[in-house]
């Protein structure tokens, strides 16, 4: 049956007619709805996991046991799991074993530009990159058989674009292969030394064999036409350049990216009278062809960083596309910024309030950088706010202990937050570090997490108590606060910068715009007693604005949260019942 289909819904429909058994992630835009859907096959067992490293290892696991399994994350959670993805290469498999990591050119939702293709080729495993969601449930399939007939996890390489786009997919039924039987092998999973350096001639073997099937795989393929003009590409490059392009143009769509083919490229070379090569982020098919002696065109004329498009594509080249209307006026700019109701506003607004410097970290709280409140001094990857805080103080010699925070999410904590922790209650500086725990992901779309007590699938799990973790890990003075009570706060972080030792505030409240909570009536201004002294504004909530040099608020996005009302030193702002 053809099916209008998402990128990341046609890969989970791939895994579930290839017959996975078992599919363990962690959330990470934009590769976080292949897990989300393919738990909506009752047939497949899903999990979020912790982090990607777990995730990675829970999947190798099921691979060993001899079913096949997946795990999937964006390009930065593969650095996370970078640790058993390269001796995961050297093991090879069991069962079949997909990785998927989707990268962001462009940073939509990414804190780097990484181009994960670099992995592939370090880590030595084959790397597929589909262009479509046709292709994204095709490949995955596919690649199941190639990973068992080649003993290797298989990386499947999506984007932005891919993941999120959608076309149409011929599904098919379900095939359950044969469970593979477990058989004890010591010198092929135990990668002592011993054992390590007696994998890697297989490795290298591998390999061989993988590029000269990439010269006449199902995943490459020539489609010729101008051959004036040869376009070497793959991915959303070669969509763009078929747009431009059509029938003017040779094209060479690599649909296997790692190993790269020879002779495939070599022959498809020698038939065209220019070459070009197009292709995202870093020049890893231009130098392969550069490698194979051909003379290329490609960086010095596309740009290194950013997403492509075919405008981009066709002014590059110098090739007119047929014109567009234009939007009779530019759309105004909108900034991210904290939904309205936000439960991290309160803290951020103490936070700057204080003067603290805070180290940040990875989540919607990032946004507690942004103006009005540009309460965050840094953010470097998940986790890294628990470790930086504890060196940050160290090298101040105590100095700025008592104006210093980190700031870190429930669900952030749990991916990498704790051994940061432990680091801190090890090494023993005197740093205050804030959970801000809103019960769920905020970021990438509200997916549990090991502390809300359920499973991917909603149903009721095991839950983590934050506090008795953090005490169970050495901290004495753990003390929990609801933001929306600014008094509050400020009193509880005045108390555990003051204090002498280690300490963990967690700022407990969830999400607005979780189900299952109840908002109250939108707030109202009184104009009579509004002054316009704009101390509302400090909060940049988006549903507080001035109108006539007087406060308003947005009833449409107001959650009557009443955060503001505590800076108004004229009672302006009230709720429905005052």
């Amino acid at each position: 049956m053809k099916q209008l289909m998402l990128g990341n819904k046609a890969f989970a429909r791939g895994l579930y007619e290839a017959g996975c058994s078992v599919v363990s992630s962690y959330p990470g835009t934009p590769s976080t709805e292949v897990t989300e859907e393919a738990a909506k096959y009752d047939e497949i067992y899903c999990e979020w996991a912790p982090n990607e490293k777990v995730a990675l290892e829970v999947a190798f696991g099921a691979s060993l046991a001899g079913r096949r399994s997946f795990c999937g994350m964006k390009h930065v959670g593969l650095n996370v799991a970078a640790d058993p993805l390269f001796t995961a290469s050297y093991t090879g498999v069991r069962g079949g074993l997909i990785i998927c990591v989707a990268d962001d050119p462009g940073m939509h939702s990414s804190q780097n530009e990484q181009d994960s293709r670099h992995y592939a080729a370090a880590a030595k495993l084959p790397m597929l990159e589909p262009a479509d969601s046709a292709e994204a449930c095709e490949f995955v399939k596919l690649a199941y058989g190639l990973s068992e007939e080649f003993d290797t996890p298989v990386i499947v390489r999506m984007c932005t674009r891919v993941a999120h786009s959608q076309s149409v997919v011929d599904t098919a039924g379900r095939v359950l292969p044969e469970p593979i039987p477990y058989v004890k092998d010591t010198a092929k999973y135990i990668m002592t030394p011993a054992n390590a350096i007696k994998r890697h001639p297989f490795v290298e073997e591998r390999t061989r064999k993988l590029t000269a099937y990439a010269d006449d795989c199902p995943f490459n393929r020539v489609e010729m036409g101008d051959t004036r003009l040869g376009i070497i590409t793959s991915s959303t490059s070669y969509q763009y350049a078929k747009e431009v392009f059509g029938e003017n143009a040779c094209i060479l769509k690599l649909g296997m990216v790692n190993p790269l083919p020879e002779k495939l490229i070599l022959d498809f070379a020698a038939g065209v009278d220019r070459l070009i090569i197009i292709e995202e982020l870093d020049p890893i098919i231009e130098n392969h062809c550069k490698k194979l002696g051909l003379e290329v065109s490609g960086k010095d004329i596309f740009p290194m960083e950013g997403e492509f498009s075919q405008n981009l594509i066709a002014g590059k080249l110098g090739v007119e596309l047929p014109a567009h209307r234009a939007l009779e006026e530019p759309l105004p700019g909108r900034p991210p910024v904290m939904c309205a109701g936000c439960p991290h506003r309160g803290l951020f607004f103490t936070l700057a309030q204080n003067k603290c410097t805070v180290l940040g970290d990875i989540g919607c709280y990032t946004l507690g950088s942004a103006p009005p409140l540009n309460a965050i001094d840094m953010v470097l990857c998940m986790g890294a706010s628990v470790s930086s805080v504890h060196g940050f103080n160290k090298a101040m010699e105590g100095s700025c202990e008592g104006k210093t925070v980190a700031v870190i999410g429930d669900s952030t904590f749990m991916h990498s937050g704790m051994t940061g922790l432990a680091n801190i209650a090890y090494n023993q500086s005197n740093s205050t570090v804030i959970i801000l725990d809103n019960s769920i992901t905020g970021m990438t779309g509200h997916q549990q997490n090991p502390t809300t007590g359920y499973n991917i699938k909603g149903d009721p799990a095991g839950k983590i108590d934050l506090e008795s973790l953090c005490r169970a890990m050495g901290i004495r003075r753990v003390t929990v606060t609801d933001p929306y009570d600014l008094a509050e706060c400020d009193r509880v972080l005045k108390e555990e910068l003051a204090a002498p030792e280690p300490s963990v505030i967690i700022s407990r409240r969830p999400c607005v715009l979780l189900k299952y909570v109840e908002t109250k009536p939108p707030l109202r201004v009184d104009c009579d007693k509004c002054a316009g002294c704009k101390s509302c504004m400090r909060l940049g909530c988006p549903a507080i604005s001035m109108k006539n040099g007087k406060a308003a608020i947005d009833t449409t996005l107001c959650t009557g949260c009443g955060v503001c009302s505590q800076l108004c030193k004229f009672n302006a702002l009230k709720g429905d019942s005052e």
